[in-house]
């Protein structure tokens, strides 16, 4: 019995170790600290229902995707009217009427009797407290269902995952990533690649820190609010009291919301990558209760880096970074533009917003790279 015991708790030991390794490095920024799962023992879900049940069940969980879970028709599918906000070409998203969404945000366009769209889409899937959500390699994929955090979660990370193909053709259609009432969260090396809506959106409700890294935001689209094969809908940062570290993030191909900041959310964007933002569009929305600081990025090919009118407020290193020091503890990195736009602001007046909180470290805009960016990449 005795060595039956101490073979037992040999084996609690190294499943340990293994649950531990499994997540690969630690957050930075506001969310540092964050655990997710901790030493669990790691699971590994083989049906989109033991998945479900992971993800929102009450015990802490360190989950390892080894497959492709499609959840595309496994809710079947639903009709609702309609409308083409965006025009009625192949390449033109169409609108779900939601909430009837058409008749009051769209000045009465078109309507589309009927559209038939997948159900399992609409709402992510409830990712409870404490867990892990981690891909193995470059299997972790879950098509047609995004990952919902909400109602008071806290303690997430979810770390090389691919999440596509949720409805693309239809804006309401699905989010890749959604926050609404939460707190330390970790989303890190995730790809997100054809999406009806949001890839990753910080509702009203105050979404606590945030920090975001290395994910590849990849808005190549077959259809698209400009109708030209880069979305429009990117990322949605307006929570009622957010700070959200953003960083080495690639954020391409899209056409707008690339963030948007407003509601009450301070936002450090750091040594992240644009590339290829549609000239109709913008990449940077900044509204009121919007406050950000931009340091180390990199923007190429992006002819409106920030939407005119911002009634926000932003602070760009147009000279000396040394204004940054007794906000941050230390200088902030310059911007680098190639074929781009202007994106200047010396506004100071909010950086005290920053101080004392955890700070994520900068690099030269020059050493920024999509070499690792996105799932695969860890």
């Amino acid at each position: 019995m005795k060595s039956f015991a101490i073979f037992t708790s040999a084996l609690a030991a190294v499943a340990s170790t293994v649950s531990a390794s499994v997540v690969k490095g630690a957050a930075e920024g506001f969310a540092k600290g964050v655990t997710g799962g901790g030493s669990a023992a790691a699971v590994y879900p083989s049906t989109t229902a033991e998945l479900v049940s992971y993800l929102g069940d009450s015990t802490p969980r360190v989950i390892v995707l080894t497959k492709t879970f499609d959840f595309r028709n496994t809710e079947g599918t639903a009709s609702d009217k309609g409308c083409s906000p965006w025009g009625t070409g192949s390449l033109c998203q169409l609108a779900i009427d939601k909430n009837n969404w058409c008749e009051v945000d769209t000045n009465n366009a078109p309507k589309v009797s009927s559209i038939t769209y997948d159900k399992a889409g609409e709402v992510g899937i409830t990712v409870n407290s404490n867990k892990s959500l981690v891909g193995q390699g470059n299997k972790g994929v879950i098509k047609g269902k995004g990952l919902r955090m909400a109602n008071g979660v806290r303690n997430i990370i979810i770390q090389n995952v691919a999440i596509t193909d949720i409805n693309a053709h239809y804006v309401w259609g699905g989010d890749a990533i959604t926050l609404a009432g939460t707190d330390m969260i970790w989303i890190d090396h995730v790809t997100t690649q054809r999406i009806g809506r949001q890839h990753i959106v910080l509702g009203t409700s105050a979404s606590g820190r945030v920090t975001i890294t290395n994910c590849d935001i990849d808005g190549s689209s077959p259809w698209s609010a400009t109708c030209d094969g880069r979305h429009y809908w990117a990322l949605y940062f307006t929570g009622s009291n957010d700070m959200v570290t953003f960083k080495g993030n690639y954020v391409h191909h899209t056409s707008g919301r690339s963030p948007k900041v407003q509601g009450n959310t301070i936002l450090h964007a750091v040594n992240n990558y644009w590339y290829d933002i549609d000239s109709k569009g913008h990449a940077f929305e900044i509204g009121q209760g919007g406050y950000v600081l931009a340091e180390g990025n990199k923007f190429q090919n992006v002819a409106t880096v920030i939407e005119a009118g911002a009634t926000g407020k932003y602070f760009t290193v147009p000279s000396s970074g040394s204004v940054c020091s007794s906000y941050i503890g230390r200088s902030c990195v310059s911007n680098a533009f190639g074929s781009s736009g202007a994106f200047s602001s010396a506004d100071t007046s909010f950086l005290s917003d920053f101080k004392g909180k955890n700070i994520a470290a900068a690099s030269a805009a020059s050493a920024v790279t999509t070499a690792s960016v996105g799932y695969g990449k860890i």
